[in-house]
């Protein structure tokens, strides 16, 4: 079975191209994930889950861009698995038309159930398992690519610093901010990587994929933390760009992410040029 929500899209949740920002869809997903644990589920049993989780993993797959608009978006949330102690949500994020379904974005994400105030995991009851086995349905996703070696570069490396309305009231960093910091990286690492060479290309990216691993949490404290990001793959059109959140060697959150050349006039995915090819394979062996 699949929960419906109809998310407001807003103004303040568009790029400078006029799509909604990637970061502001994981937003979505989890107004939509709490309204049917919270709002929604069956009973009460599942208010724990709604509510006392931490999220191990995100994939998020980008299909279409998505404007602003009066109506809501719909979002449909499942249960693709159900573990000892995770579950998998799955997300569709899409409008029905005349023409047919239209998908903007497909996801789905690893939690589990957490004990905050004596900072552990713990195992799915009973009867959370009966609550969500009545919303299990099909993995929309294939598996996630496998990351590559790790990789340190002077242009990659962005310091974080952590805003101390990012955190919860355990102090833990929310999920959602995560594709915010590995956002933030990336675009200091791309600023970076362009004004290293003369004559730069211009061209525009849109993001096709990002998944997140999440391994430590992120506390608030007045020391930046630091964000190694690197090309580890360049296509055609698009490119993958990898990055970790770490603490000294400790790794916090690594991600990977499939940017796709796009032209903003069309409106489209399009070709690199060869020029901004060659600035991006210079990151391969540097």
């Amino acid at each position: 079975m699949r929960h419906v929500y109809e998310c407001p899209v807003r103004w303040a949740d568009l790029d400078l191209l006029g799509h909604v920002n990637n970061v502001t869809y994981i937003d979505y997903l989890q107004e939509a994930r709490i309204d049917m644990l919270l709002t929604h589920a069956p009973d009460a049993r599942a208010v724990d889950l709604a509510e006392g989780v931490v999220v191990v993993e995100h994939d998020v797959k980008y299909l279409h861009p998505l404007t602003f608009r009066p109506a809501p978006v719909k979002v449909d949330t499942w249960v693709t698995e159900i573990k000892a102690g995770t579950f998998t949500m799955a997300y569709e994020v899409y409008d029905e038309t005349d023409a047919g379904r239209i998908v903007y974005l497909q996801a789905k994400s690893v939690l589990t159930p957490y004990v905050f105030t004596e900072e552990r995991p713990r195992r799915i009851s009973a009867a959370e398992r009966e609550v969500l086995t009545g919303f299990l349905g099909e993995d929309p996703l294939a598996p996630t690519a496998p990351r590559g070696p790790s990789r340190r570069t002077p242009q990659g490396h962005y310091p974080l610093q952590v805003r101390f309305s990012d955190v919860d009231i355990y102090g833990h960093v929310n999920n959602v901010k995560y594709f915010e910091y590995f956002q933030e990286g990336r675009v200091n690492y791309m600023y970076q990587m362009a004004t290293s060479v003369e004559d730069v290309p211009d061209f525009s990216v849109v993001l096709a994929q990002m998944d997140v691993d999440y391994k430590r949490p992120i506390l608030f404290r007045p020391e930046p933390y630091d964000v190694h990001s690197w090309v580890s793959r360049v296509g055609n059109s698009s490119f993958v760009v990898e990055s970790e959140i770490v603490d000294g060697e400790q790794v916090l959150s690594r991600a990977r992410v499939v940017l796709v050349m796009f032209d903003p006039v069309q409106q489209k995915a399009a070709p690199a040029s060869e020029a901004a090819r060659q600035v991006l394979l210079g990151q391969l062996v540097s």
